[in-house]
């Protein structure tokens, strides 16, 4: 009994995370573009996130997982025709939500002041053409690796209220572990959706967080250089 209660606990423990990430990107990535694998939201208020297993044609289906988010940040995307399937850059786009570069003419773009982002731009005539969604790198127990998780408009009000609990209880979203769960909603036209919800699994040990430390600062200066495209986003 004693033996598999430290195998569960090394399992679950971030302190095997110490992997230096530039370190082995800048060794094994050479010439490549950092890439993270990604949990993806279903449509139609679906309750599973699909994971990447062992089969990447063939990702899990799990209805709730956990990790630490190492870093988080807003993004903005735009397409001006619906997306069709292609794997196309986006005609815009804000890796933190405040500055747009538009991929067809160069120009850089306030948000703040762009019509896009305006409410009454969408294709519904309600909401925005270009689209708002915040990026999470989640790092599992036992891996070296965060996965991606960006999470659409529609989620963004339930992690802001979850990150506000944190700030008001005086923790870090990458000093605790987060359990992801899902939950049917409706928006304003009557369309189902779904949306992420987050709850504290538990905080981080102080040897723990030493290590998740290091990382989320790794995360934070490589965030900006992972592409925005529809086809991961």
């Amino acid at each position: 009994m004693e033996k598999n209660k430290e195998i569960m606990e090394k399992n679950n423990s971030y302190i095997s995370n110490a992997l230096d990430i530039q370190d082995a990107l800048s060794e094994e990535m050479d010439g490549f573009t950092p890439t993270f694998e990604k949990v993806r939201i279903p449509a139609g208020g679906g309750l599973a996130y699909e994971i990447p297993g062992e089969d990447l044609e063939s990702p899990d289906m799990a209805k709730e997982f956990k990790g630490v988010i190492l870093f988080h940040h807003p993004i903005n995307v735009y397409y001006k025709e619906k997306f069709d399937g292609s794997s196309n850059p986006p005609e815009c786009s804000s890796m933190d939500g405040k500055t747009g570069f538009d991929n067809e003419t160069g120009e850089i773009r306030d948000c703040s002041k762009c019509p896009l982002s305006k409410f009454g731009t969408a294709e519904d005539g309600k909401g925005k053409a270009c689209k708002q969604k915040r990026r999470l790198y989640v790092l599992r127990a036992g891996e070296q690796f965060p996965l991606l998780l960006t999470l659409p408009t529609g989620s963004l009000s339930e992690f802001s209220k979850y990150i506000m609990r944190l700030l008001n209880r005086a923790k870090k979203s990458s000093h605790v572990v987060t359990k992801f769960s899902l939950k049917k909603a409706q928006n304003s036209t009557g369309i189902n959706y779904s949306q992420a919800v987050f709850a504290v699994d538990r905080e981080l040990a102080p040897d723990e967080k030493v290590h998740i430390e290091k990382m989320a600062g790794q995360i934070k200066s490589m965030a900006n250089q992972v592409s925005v495209d529809e086809d991961n986003e």
